[in-house]
C-alpha cells in the first residue's frame, strides 16, 4: 500500500527513534494524529511494533536515514581556515566524552565547534544536538534549553533533566553547548547528571570559563593564525567578509591587511567587524581608527585578559558610532532575546521610528544581527557584543533606568498574553526569556519588589498554561518568597502545590501546603491555616501513590487534630477537616485492603458530611474533593451504580470550571475515577468517552503512558483490537521514556493489552507484555481482580473453562477488598459463566448470585444471561444477548456469543472475531441448543 507524504514525514521521524510527543511537536499536529499515522504504517508494512517500524524507515524512505541530519543552525556566512583545530578538537571528542572548547568572547569558540560537530554529524548514528544557553539567565534551566533543543516537553512527576536523560539514555549523539560562561554551575550539575546516565553522549561545550568537573577536558581556542608564511586564516577571514560587503582586494594589500589582524590580536568578531568597514573606510582609514583606541585599551589598567582583545575591537567599533546609536546599542542589550523596533523604543524611551533608523544603522554595521519572522522584524545583539552594551549601561549610570524600562515592557508583554488568542504560545516563547531574564534582575531588588512579584505570578500562571510544570511551580513559590502580604503568599502557596499536583509530586503538595498554613498562621488566619493543614493531611492518603515518602498516619493525624483545634466556625476549614476526617481517619482514600465491613457505614457517613459541608462553602473544587472521598466511600459498601453516579457528579462539577492549576489537577483525577467507575457498572461507551478526554488532555501530552492507562483499560474490555493496538504504541513508547516508572495504577492497562495479544495468539507480544506486568510488580489487586478478569477472559476463549474457574475459586466476598471498585460485576459474571462451561455442580447457584450482583449492569446482566442460556440449552435467549452486547458497545462478548451459539452462527461470529484481528476461539463443551417458541 502506498505510504502518503506525511506518513513519511512520521515513519522518518520514527527511525530517528522520536517519541510520538516528539514528532507532534516537530510536524506541528497532535499526539493523537500521530498516533494514528504509526497504526496506519504499521498495517501497511506489515510489521508488528514500533521498533520493527524504525528499522523499516530507512528503506521506505528510500534514502539512507541511518545518521539523522544534524540538527545544526545553517551557517550564513562560509567557515574560512581554522584546519588544524578543526583536527584536534575532532579528535579530542572521538577520545573523551565532554570537551570544552575555551576562549575569550569573539575568538571564534561557536564557529570552530559548529564546524567541527558537522563534520562529525555522520559518526553519531542518533544525530548531532545544538543548543545555545545564550537566552539562559539561570543555572536552573539548562535541562529546560536542552529539552526544547530535542524537541521534548515536559513530564508530571519528573524535573526537566530526568526527561532529557531518559531521551538520550540509549542514544548515540552529539551534544553541543554553546555559551556556557554565564552558567556555569547550572551546566556543571547537569553534564554530571546527563554523562553518567548517557553512557553513549558525547558533549562538546564552549565557553569563556572551564566548567570545573573533573571529566573536562579542555581545549584552548586560539586566535585566527597571523603567519605570513602562505595565506593566514585572518587574513583570509578579512578578504572573504571585505569581499561579501562589495570590496574585493587585492593580494598586494596582503601586508596591510595582516597588519590590521595582528593589531586585532587575530580575534575573529573583531576581524569581521574591521572588515565589514571597508567598503566606507578603505584599509588606511581602518589603521588610522584603530591607533588611539587600541593603543589605550592594551596599555590601560585593565587585568581581565579574557577581554582585552574583544574589548579593544568593540571599543573601537563602538567610537566610531554617533552618540544617539551608541546610546540606543547600550539600552537594547538588556533584550537577551530577538526584539522588535517597538520594544527597543519602549526601553530606549524614544519614538519608535527613530528608533527604528538606528536599529537599521546598528545591523548594517554587524552589531545587530536581524531576522524575519511572522511578528515582523527581530534584531538580536550577539552576546559579546550585548555584554558589553551592559558594561557601558553600567558605566555611564543607565543600568537601571534602562532594566526598569525593560521589566515594564515585560510587565506589560505578561499582562498581554491572553491565552484565548491561538497564537499566544508562539508570542510567550518569544519573550519568554526577556520575562525570565527581567524577573531574575528585579528579584534581588527591595525597590522592585512588587513588580518582581507582579511577574513571577504571571510567569507561574502563563508556564502552567503552556505545560512547563515544572517552572510553574518554581514560580508560584518565588512568588510566594516576594509577596508582600500574608493573604498572597498563602494563595502562592497554594497555587503551587496544585501544580505539584498535575506534576504528581506528593511530597511537593504535601511541603507547599504546610508551607501555606505556617504563612497563615503567621498572619492570624487562623481559619486558613486549618484548611491547609487539613488539606495537607487528606493529600498524604487521597494522593498517596505520588509520594516518594508518604508521612505517618500519626503525623496525618496530629495535622487533623491541630486544623480542629484552629477552625474554629469558619465553613471552609470546617468543610476542609472533614474531608481530612473522612479520608485519614477512616482511610477512605485509596487504602487498597479497605475499611472492614463494620466502618463501611461510618465511611460512607463521614464522605457525606464532607460533600454537605464543602458544598456550602461554595467552593466546586472542594466538593469535588469530598465527591471523591463519597465515591470511595460508596465502592466499598457495594452501590456500584451509585458509585458512578457520584463520579459524574464531579465532571458535572468541573466542566464549566476555567483552566487553572487546582482545576486542572481536579478534573484529571475525576476523569480517572468516572472512567473506572463507569466500566464497574458497564457503562462501556461512558467510560471510553471520559477515557478518551483523559487521553486527550493537554497535561498529559508528555505522558502518554499516564495519559492512555485507563482508555486501554476500556478498549481491552470491549474488544476493541486496533484501538489497544495503536494505544498500547503509545502507551509503551512514553512509559519507557518516563524510565519505567513502577506506578501501580498502570498494571490493569497492562495486563489488558496482554490478554488482547492473547486473544490474537501473538505469544511474542503477550509476552513483552507480561514482562512490563512483572516490573510493575504484582499485587493482590492481581491475584483476585483486574488479573483474574482477564486472565479468565483469556482461558475461556481458549476453552479453558476449568482453568478459568480455578483462577476465580474464591468466591466474591472473599476478595470484594480488591474486585469492589471496578472489578466485581466482571468477576461474578465470569465465575459464574466459567462455573457453567466447565460443569460445575455449583453453577446455578453461582448464576443465582450473579443476577443478584449485577443486576443494572448491561454487560454483565449479558454475561450472566448468557451462562444461564448455555446452561438451560436456550439458544434463542443465547443469541439475545448478542444484541445486549452490541447495544453495550463490547464487540468481543457479541462475537462471542455467535460462536458459543454453533452451527451458521458460530461462522458468522468466527467471523466478526476475525475482523476484529482476534484468534479462532476454542469453546467449550457446551449442552445441546434448543428453540424455544
Amino acid at each position: 500500500m502506498e505510504i502518503s507524504p506525511r506518513e513519511a514525514e512520521v515513519l522518518e521521524l520514527v527511525g530517528a527513534h522520536l517519541s510520538n510527543a516528539e514528532i507532534a511537536a516537530r510536524l506541528c499536529i497532535s499526539v493523537r494524529t500521530v498516533e494514528s499515522h504509526v497504526s496506519s504504517l504499521l498495517r501497511k508494512l506489515e510489521v508488528p511494533d514500533r521498533r520493527a517500524l524504525a528499522r523499516r524507515a530507512p528503506e521506505s524512505a528510500g534514502a539512507d536515514r541511518s545518521h539523522p541530519a544534524p540538527a545544526l543552525p545553517a551557517p550564513l556566512t562560509s567557515f574560512v581556515g581554522r584546519v588544524s583545530e578543526r583536527t584536534a578538537l575532532t579528535e579530542l571528542i572521538r577520545a573523551h566524552r565532554q570537551v570544552t572548547a575555551v576562549g575569550p568572547g569573539g575568538v571564534g569558540k561557536t564557529r570552530l565547534a559548529l564546524a567541527v560537530a558537522a563534520e562529525a554529524a555522520g559518526e553519531y548514528a542518533d544525530g548531532v544536538w545544538f543548543v545555545d544557553l545564550v537566552p539562559v539567565t539561570d543555572p536552573g534551566m539548562i535541562a529546560t534549553a536542552v529539552a526544547g533543543a530535542l524537541g521534548l516537553g515536559e513530564q508530571p512527576g519528573r524535573d526537566m533533566t530526568e526527561s532529557v536523560v531518559a531521551a538520550l539514555a540509549d542514544r548515540h549523539a552529539l551534544l553541543v553547548l554553546d555559551n556556557c560562561e554565564h552558567v556555569v554551575d547550572g551546566v556543571a550539575l547537569f553534564l554530571e547528571r546527563l554523562l553518567a546516565t548517557c553512557p553513549r553522549v558525547t558533549v562538546l561545550a564552549t565557553s569563556r570559563a572551564r566548567l570545573m568537573v573533573p571529566f573536562e577536558r579542555v581545549y584552548p581556542v586560539p586566535p585566527l593564525s597571523l603567519t605570513v608564511d602562505g595565506e593566514s586564516d585572518a587574513v583570509a577571514l578579512f578578504r572573504e567578509r571585505a569581499a561579501a560587503v562589495g570590496w574585493p582586494l587585492d593580494p598586494p594589500l596582503r601586508d596591510q591587511i595582516t597588519s590590521i589582524c595582528e593589531r586585532l590580536d587575530g580575534m575573529a568578531l573583531a576581524i569581521e567587524l574591521a572588515a565589514a568597514r571597508c567598503s566606507t573606510l578603505g584599509l588606511d582609514g581602518i589603521n588610522a581608527a584603530l591607533s588611539h583606541p587600541l593603543r589605550m585599551l592594551t596599555g590601560g589598567s585593565r587585568t581581565d585578559e579574557r577581554h582585552r582583545s574583544v574589548r579593544a575591537a568593540l571599543d573601537w567599533s563602538h567610537a566610531l558610532l554617533e552618540p544617539a546609536d551608541r546610546a540606543l546599542l547600550r539600552r537594547v542589550s538588556v533584550f537577551v532575546a530577538p526584539f522588535p523596533a517597538a520594544a527597543a523604543a519602549e526601553v530606549a524611551g524614544s519614538e519608535e521610528g527613530i528608533v527604528a533608523d538606528g536599529l537599521a544603522r546598528l545591523a548594517e554595521q554587524s552589531l545587530l544581527v536581524v531576522t524575519a519572522s511572522p511578528h515582523g522584524t527581530q534584531y538580536r545583539a550577539l552576546e559579546t557584543i550585548r555584554q558589553y552594551g551592559m558594561e557601558r549601561l553600567a558605566e555611564v549610570g543607565d543600568l537601571v533606568d534602562a532594566r526598569s524600562r525593560h521589566l515594564r515592557w515585560c510587565l506589560a508583554k505578561a499582562a498581554g498574553l491572553a491565552v484565548v488568542r491561538e497564537d499566544w504560545r508562539a508570542r510567550f516563547d518569544l519573550v519568554a526569556d526577556d520575562l525570565r531574564a527581567a524577573l531574575a534582575w528585579a528579584a534581588d531588588r527591595p525597590e522592585q519588589r512588587a513588580d518582581a512579584y507582579g511577574l513571577a505570578r504571571r510567569l507561574a500562571e502563563l508556564t502552567f498554561t503552556r505545560n512547563l510544570t515544572g517552572e510553574s511551580q518554581g514560580r508560584y513559590e518565588q512568588a510566594a518568597a516576594l509577596a508582600d502580604g500574608p493573604a498572597a503568599t498563602v494563595s502562592m502557596f497554594r497555587q503551587a502545590a496544585a501544580v505539584a499536583g498535575c506534576r504528581t509530586v506528593g511530597d511537593d503538595m504535601y511541603r507547599l501546603h504546610r508551607a501555606a498554613a505556617d504563612a497563615a498562621r503567621r498572619s492570624g488566619d487562623t481559619a486558613g491555616a486549618a484548611a491547609d493543614l487539613a488539606t495537607a493531611a487528606t493529600t498524604a492518603f487521597r494522593f498517596s501513590s505520588t509520594f516518594v515518602r508518604i508521612p505517618p498516619r500519626e503525623e496525618a493525624l496530629a495535622l487533623i487534630t491541630e486544623a480542629r483545634e484552629l477552625a474554629g466556625d469558619d465553613p471552609a476549614a470546617q468543610a476542609a477537616v472533614a474531608l481530612a476526617e473522612a479520608g485519614v481517619l477512616t482511610d477512605a482514600f485509596g487504602a487498597a485492603q479497605g475499611p472492614p465491613g463494620n466502618a463501611v457505614p461510618e465511611t460512607v457517613a463521614r464522605a457525606e458530611r464532607a460533600v454537605e459541608l464543602a458544598r456550602h462553602t461554595g467552593d466546586p473544587l472542594a466538593e469535588s474533593a469530598a465527591l471523591d472521598a463519597l465515591t470511595c466511600a460508596q465502592s466499598w459498601a457495594g452501590d456500584t451504580f451509585v458509585t458512578a453516579a457520584t463520579a459524574r457528579r464531579r465532571i458535572t462539577l468541573l466542566s464549566s470550571m476555567p483552566i487553572s492549576p487546582a482545576g486542572t489537577h481536579e478534573l484529571i483525577d475525576a476523569l480517572g475515577m468516572v472512567t473506572e467507575a463507569g466500566l464497574g457498572a458497564g457503562d462501556l461507551p461512558g467510560a471510553r468517552r471520559w477515557a478518551r478526554q483523559l487521553a486527550d488532555h493537554p497535561s498529559l501530552a508528555e505522558v502518554g503512558h499516564r495519559a492512555t492507562c485507563r482508555l486501554l483499560m476500556v478498549d481491552a474490555l470491549a474488544g476493541n483490537v486496533d484501538e489497544v493496538l495503536t494505544g498500547s504504541v503509545r502507551f509503551l513508547d512514553a512509559w519507557r521514556r518516563a524510565g519505567s516508572p513502577a506506578r501501580s495504577f498502570l498494571c490493569p492497562a497492562v495486563a489488558g493489552v496482554a490478554m488482547i495479544h492473547g486473544l490474537r495468539d501473538d505469544h511474542d507480544a503477550r509476552r513483552e507484555w507480561q514482562e512490563v506486568l512483572d516490573q510493575l510488580g504484582t499485587s493482590p489487586e492481581h491475584t483476585y481482580g483486574y488479573g483474574a478478569v482477564f486472565d479468565a477472559m483469556l482461558l475461556l476463549h481458549h476453552g479453558q473453562a476449568s482453568e478459568a474457574l480455578e483462577r476465580m475459586a474464591p468466591e466474591p466476598r472473599q476478595v470484594w477488598k480488591w474486585v469492589t471498585w471496578i472489578w466485581l460485576h466482571w468477576y461474578v459474571a465470569l465465575r459464574a459463566e466459567a462455573a457453567v462451561l466447565a460443569g460445575s455442580p455449583d453453577a446455578r447457584g453461582c448464576l443465582a448470585e450473579a443476577r443478584t450482583i449485577v443486576a443494572g449492569n448491561p454487560v454483565a446482566s449479558a454475561i450472566v444471561q448468557r451462562a444461564e442460556a448455555l446452561l438451560d440449552g436456550d439458544q434463542e435467549s443465547l443469541l439475545a444477548t448478542a444484541d445486549a452486547f452490541d447495544a453495550a458497545g463490547c464487540r468481543y462478548q457479541s462475537a462471542r456469543t455467535m460462536v458459543l451459539a454453533g452451527g451458521d452462527h458460530a461462522e458468522r461470529g468466527a467471523a466478526a472475531l476475525a475482523g476484529l484481528g482476534l484468534a479462532l476461539m476454542t469453546p467449550a463443551p457446551t449442552p445441546t441448543m434448543t428453540s424455544k417458541r
